[in-house]
């Protein structure tokens, strides 16, 4: 397909790289020629100098044969202004980056007035996915499917855990758990296991299961399973604030430091129920009379990287047992930052990519089996997706130990008629079912593409 993409910061440049890696053309749009002329040369995209919202710049960007223009500029009114205009001048699908609490509550209204096909608020995904995370904080990650009735949960294998050295099969004999292993990564490698395969202490594990069933498990091996009871986070922007709105309905106490007097009043007026404190949050004896040691968990949202890493690891040496979130923006460490054990490290600009590129894969579907949810895992080596089934195929109606699967694919959930379970070798997939695939093929479009050629 032919996407435009107007903005060139940090999300407009990693959806470049993955939609280009996935053999779509793109043209990257943005009014900064030094941003432009900083891509890399490795990057194969056009590059359109200009102001997105221009007709004569869409036209230069070819904006009559042009699939799709997602716009992820820093400001709001031109991303909205941009897919508005471009509707006008072609036949195309707009997505546009709206990030200011102000237009929430009228999402659907500007989605339908303007005809958007996509909206998407990267700190409202994110806050959703700490506060996930904060619901289950021994998991490092967790990502959901089928409208929250199945999930996919990261932990790190812990010698206390004692499933070191044991088949997964042994390990799913002794605790009879209704979940499934779908992803190990081990020293940069990531393997999609079979009941043969024997864990080591130090993996990093990926099950899935629904959210009874996960709870089941970690209970059973030793593991936290109730959500905290309370939190401090570091830095009041906009994910602290749609995070604090979020763990207020879940019943958690919450604690906000941010250096701006401004913001801070201005969180106290919006957020009366959240404890706002005007301070240095990386000021070390601010954070312990602010009670950091009897915090449950603590999450640093600031706006520079190095200050969030190093706060969360100040964090877990001042409180045993606590649960830490790190907001990383520039990913060009992911392997330090790995090797740190962190806890949980939110990446905004993955998240949305996530959910457009899903948007892009169900555009492409051929038989009628949608890309409903889509989500890059284990430092993007693999994917793991949910599929819509609409149609028969070659791949309904048949026992799954007779599909002809591809390598290194597991299919690791079923939901039907609001049940959902992990399925044996005897189970057929229906029309009407959302099946979920964990993989390291990177790339399906519909659910065919699960079988071999």
């Amino acid at each position: 397909m032919y996407i435009i993409i107007i903005g060139c910061g940090k999300v407009g440049l990693s959806l470049a790289e993955q939609l280009s890696d996935e053999n779509h053309d793109i043209t990257l749009v943005d009014s900064s020629a030094d941003k432009l002329q900083n891509l890399s040369d490795d990057l194969d995209v056009m590059k359109i100098l200009g102001n997105g919202a221009s007709i004569s710049t869409l036209q230069d960007s070819g904006i009559e044969r042009a699939d799709i223009l997602i716009a992820v500029t820093g400001s709001d009114e031109l991303n909205l202004l941009c897919c508005l205009i471009a509707k006008k001048a072609g036949h195309v699908s707009t997505i546009a980056r709206v990030r200011n609490p102000i237009y929430n509550q009228e999402i659907d209204f500007i989605r339908e007035s303007i005809g958007l096909s996509m909206i998407i608020n990267p700190e409202l995904a994110a806050a959703t996915e700490i506060s996930r995370i904060l619901r289950f904080p021994s998991a490092i990650k967790i990502d959901t499917f089928a409208k929250g009735r199945a999930e996919l949960l990261k932990f790190k294998l812990k010698p206390e855990f004692r499933l070191g050295g044991n088949r997964i099969m042994d390990i799913m004999d002794r605790y009879h758990c209704d979940i499934l292993f779908c992803s190990a990564e081990r020293d940069k490698t990531v393997y999609i296991p079979d009941g043969n395969f024997i864990l080591q202490d130090g993996d990093l594990i990926s099950i899935i299961a629904t959210p009874t069933n996960a709870a089941d498990f970690f209970r059973k091996v030793g593991l936290k399973t109730n959500q905290v009871k309370n939190t401090m986070i570091v830095g009041g922007g906009t994910i602290a604030y749609y995070l604090a709105k979020q763990l207020q309905d879940m019943k958690i106490r919450v604690r906000i430091i941010e250096l701006n007097r401004a913001r801070c009043e201005h969180l106290s007026k919006i957020l009366p129920d959240v404890t706002v404190i005007n301070g240095d949050g990386t000021n070390r004896d601010l954070l312990m009379q602010e009670g950091l040691p009897h915090a449950e968990s603590f999450v640093s949202l600031t706006n520079m990287d190095e200050e969030n890493i190093f706060l969360s690891l100040f964090a877990e040496q001042q409180t045993e047992g606590l649960k830490t979130v790190t907001k990383v923006n520039r990913v060009a460490y992911t392997e330090i930052i790995d090797r740190l054990d962190i806890g949980s490290v939110i990446y905004p600009k993955y998240i949305t990519a996530d959910y457009i590129l899903q948007y892009v894969r169900a555009m492409q579907n051929s038989i009628g089996s949608n890309v409903e949810t889509l989500y890059q895992i284990l430092d993007n080596k693999a994917e793991a997706l949910e599929f819509a089934v609409h149609e028969t195929s070659g791949v309904t109606n048949i026992p799954l130990s007779e599909l002809n699967l591809k390598k290194n694919l597991l299919i690791g959930c079923i939901s039907r008629g609001g049940n959902t379970w992990i399925p044996r070798g005897g189970d057929r997939i229906q029309v009407g079912d959302r099946v979920i695939v964990v993989t390291t093929q990177l790339g399906l479009n519909d659910l065919k593409d699960i079988l071999r050629k």
